[in-house]
């Protein structure tokens, strides 16, 4: 028990005290073993001798060191009230200087003593007495402890750092023995100390505390090391105190963290280089941690970094890559994370178990990109046939997005067959969703958007409402659908209302769009001069927000406020094509062109910027002008439909030569949007000219009744 760090003997510091006299006084006074009887009781015969024979080897023992003792023993029995009791009798106060002397004097013998010089200097404490010391203080604080008094406890915990810095400013030296049970204490001390603070409730001591462990080197054991940084990581993220750092800390310079998060990410970043170069054992805290403090600082790149890193064997390849496509996902590289899924749900896995989140996840991406939706069909569809083999959890989920999948495979389609076909089997894959999951408002808004967009309008408002219902604090989506839908049924006023009510009620972003479909509602109204107002404030509010986000991020722009940025750039271009517009029906041509300016400095390479200009020259009779801005609309986009529609306008006009390419170019029109009512009439007038008249009518049938359930802007 009396184990010293380098052998020296015990000499008497103070007049000798016997332990039993020191026990009787003790304990009589004051009753303090009286939970387990009579003092005379407690010990067993085998812990009596052992103190014997400790006493015996120790030849001498002064009054602290004999209540050091009998407190380790009380306390080794379960007695925390009178271990407490004996070690409040040691004056730790007083004998600290002497501490911090033994211990300095200690650490200068960087070579060992000869054998003949074993005594350590007069007046200096020995260094099996500190080490005796700083155990009763370790114990006292763990009898504080076991009592519930964590502030105190952790007080004297302190005490045992506070006296070691002092005697070892600049942490402990590489050449202390591993026998050094001072050293053995202190390590016990920096583990327990910010484990009393967090139990106190005191976290911003806690973390201190953790620092002051890191911050110096306290030869700890790698893995234990490893743990309070992990321990100190997770308490930066999730314990809601934002602890600053304070200056002492300041060991990096300027690379510094200046919050908690980005302290906890540094910490798991050195972690995750320990696990890589196989310092530590792997362990799935340090991942999970620094995927959450990655994942709210929006880090997803370092992320991906990271999960490529780790060693193989720790995650399965199919687990790998559906980790690296969730972070390129979260990135916005749809691209890559859809390769990598590919990979997961290809036939170099088909011997594996499948792995139904990577199905998932690719259904989800395809669903999301009109170019992929025939490979979300064939994967919603190999979903459904292994969720009735393996979970049925996932049937209701594959027929959303295979449903999803369908109705962008119909948009895209340039057969009518197939698009017909594709329409019906999206809209009973949605239902079949449905009935699988009846309170899922994704599945309900899905089957509201496919309706509306194959013009089954009735169906499309009660689901958008359904929607609406569903989601408590209300959609912006899902306003705007359902705007959309009452002014393709012509009922305005009530589509105003509505966008009244979510400019109210929607996000920052969701009021700039509301404003502008505000300003196209009014121009189907005709009332442009409302219109035109209502572009004025859209303008001064984006404008006005740019000048915000500059001064805000001019040191540190983050990825979300950079697509924020690009989308207000691209709807105050929309606003301004939108105003060139209007003015070229109003024949204010110096303020039509003003307003195609600003549109093209904002992005030249716009169909619909092209298009609006070549609308600008067609008002004004430059034909050949506005010929030429269309096809540079279509160069830029082949299948810009109104760009096409306009082009075969302007052909019919010079003369009947150019009508062929005209009704080629309408009909193409018509493969790439059948709702399309502007190319409907346009060949029912092409058609008259050529005298078909029969023709003609049905054209002019068709675009009638697709033009009185026409949005003012497009569904998708």
């Amino acid at each position: 028990m009396l184990c010293a760090c380098s052998g020296e003997q015990f000499k008497f510091e103070e007049p000798p005290q016997s332990p039993e006299s020191l026990a009787t006084r003790d304990f009589s006074a004051s009753c303090l073993s009286s939970r387990t009887g009579d003092w005379d009781l407690k010990f067993e015969d085998s812990q009596v001798d052992e103190v014997e024979s400790t006493l015996k080897e120790a030849l001498s023992l002064n009054y602290e060191e004999a209540r050091a003792l009998l407190g380790r023993l009380e306390y080794q029995r379960g007695n925390f009230d009178a271990a407490l009791q004996v070690f409040q009798g040691i004056d730790i106060r007083s004998l600290t200087p002497r501490m911090v002397k033994a211990i300095t004097e200690k650490i200068r013998e960087e070579k060992p003593r000869p054998k003949g010089d074993s005594a350590p200097p007069t007046g200096v404490l020995s260094m099996h007495s500190v080490s005796l010391l700083l155990e009763a203080i370790l114990l006292k604080a763990k009898s504080l402890e076991e009592l519930g008094r964590y502030i105190e406890s952790a007080k004297e915990c302190r005490i045992i750092l506070d006296t070691v810095e002092s005697a070892l400013p600049n942490g402990m030296p590489e050449f202390i023995g591993e026998d050094c049970k001072f050293q053995e204490m202190l390590h016990k001390a920096l583990e327990l100390l910010p484990t009393l603070w967090i139990k106190g409730g005191y976290l911003d001591e806690a973390i201190n505390a953790y620092r002051r462990v890191l911050v110096k080197p306290w030869n700890l054991d790698p893995n234990k090391l490893a743990a309070i940084e992990k321990e100190l990581a997770g308490t930066l993220l999730y314990g809601g105190v934002e602890a600053s750092l304070p200056l002492k800390f300041y060991v990096f310079g300027p690379r510094t963290p200046k919050n908690n998060v980005e302290e906890a990410i540094l910490l798991l970043l050195i972690l995750m280089r320990k696990v890589v170069t196989q310092e530590i054992n792997w362990d799935p805290e340090i991942m999970n941690h620094l995927t959450f403090a990655l994942s709210i600082t929006r880090q997803f790149e370092l992320l991906a970094e990271h999960v490529e890193q780790i060693l193989p064997g720790i995650y399965s390849r199919a687990e790998r890559w559906y980790f690296l496509a969730l972070c390129y996902n979260a990135a916005g590289q749809n691209e890559t994370a859809l390769n990598l899924l590919m990979k997961v749900c290809g036939s170099s896995e088909v011997k594996q178990k499948p792995h139904f989140h990577s199905f998932l996840l690719l259904a989800k991406l395809c669903s999301e990109d009109t170019k992929y939706a025939r490979d979300g069909i064939k994967c919603a569809s190999r979903m459904i046939d292994m969720a009735s083999e393996h979970s049925k959890h996932f049937n209701a989920e594959s027929h959303k997005f295979l449903g999803v999948c369908y109705g962008n495979a119909a948009r895209a389609s340039v057969s009518d067959s197939e698009r017909t076909l594709f329409q019906k089997e999206s809209l009973n894959s949605l239902r079949v969703s449905s009935l699988g999951r009846r309170h899922d408002p994704e599945v309900m808004f899905n089957i509201s958007l496919e309706n509306a967009v194959q013009r089954n309008l009735d169906v499309a408002f009660y689901s958008a409402m359904a929607y609406s219902n569903m989601v408590a604090d209300g959609s912006g989506r899902g306003w705007k659908l359902l705007t959309l839908i009452l002014s393709a049924e012509r009922r305005l006023k009530d589509a105003e209302t509505i966008v009244d009510f979510a400019l109210d009620e929607a996000e920052r972003m969701d009021q700039l769009e509301f404003l502008r479909l505000k300003a196209v509602l009014k121009i189907a109204q005709e009332q442009p001069k409302q219109a035109i107002e209502t572009y004025r404030i859209l303008l001064a509010l984006i404008q006005s927000r740019d000048e915000l986000q500059l001064q805000a991020t001019n040191l540190n722009q983050s990825k979300d406020l950079e697509l924020e940025a690009a989308a207000e750039r691209d709807l105050e271009r929309a606003a301004w094509q939108d105003l060139a517009a209007i003015y070229s029906k109003l024949a204010s041509w110096a303020d039509a062109e003003i307003c195609l300016n600003k549109a093209k400095t904002l992005n030249v390479h716009c169909p619909r910027g092209w298009h609006t200009t070549g609308k600008f020259f067609e008002a004004r009779s430059l034909h050949k002008e506005a010929l030429v801005s269309y096809s540079v609309s279509l160069s830029v986009d082949p299948d810009y439909i109104p760009s096409i529609i306009s082009t075969a306008e302007v052909l019919m006009k010079c003369g009947n030569q150019s009508l062929p390419i005209a009704r080629s170019l309408l009909m193409n029109a018509v493969r790439l949007d059948p709702t399309s009512h502007e190319a409907w009439f346009n060949l029912g007038v092409l058609s008259k000219m050529e005298g078909l008249l029969l023709q003609a009518a049905d054209f002019f049938q068709a675009a009638h009744e697709l033009q009185l359930s026409a949005p003012p802007q497009s569904f998708i």
